[in-house]
């Protein structure tokens, strides 16, 4: 198993969330959710300026095994999305906590993010869910 960012956030569903220096949200999935994925193929992104909420589906990646909904981690406008992930989804496989971002939301309240597991107890959940 990689290793799990230390300044990450993240949903039980397998998002991480990264605190921009700007104070935007920048959204992906883990390592993890992306190996038990397996290959990319396609990545549908939400549109720049809709809004979203904490907890619901945002945008879609699809597998050769499924389709998952990413959930967006806060509830805010998406202000950018990784337009090179239409052309090349297995970014995510590459690089999930760098290059395979999927989306950039501006917060409409940052306290949401104290809902979400710190690196620590998102390590615990994984493996717990492998047991």
């Amino acid at each position: 198993m990689s290793e799990i960012p230390g300044d990450l956030k993240f949903l039980k569903s397998h998002e991480w969330a990264r605190v921009e220096d700007n104070g935007l949200i920048r959204v992906g999935i883990s390592d993890h959710a992306q190996g038990q994925l397996c290959d990319l193929v396609y990545v549908e992104l939400p549109e720049v300026g809709s809004n979203v909420q904490a907890g619901n589906g945002a945008a879609v990646v699809e597998s050769v095994k499924a389709a998952s909904d990413i959930y967006s981690p806060v509830s805010g406008e998406i202000v950018e999305v990784n337009d090179n992930l239409n052309d090349k989804p297995e970014t995510i496989n590459e690089d999930a906590y760098g290059d395979g971002w999927i989306f950039v939301v501006k917060a409409s309240d940052r306290a949401e993010l104290d809902e979400l597991l710190d690196a620590d107890a998102y390590s615990e959940l994984i493996e717990n869910e492998d047991d």
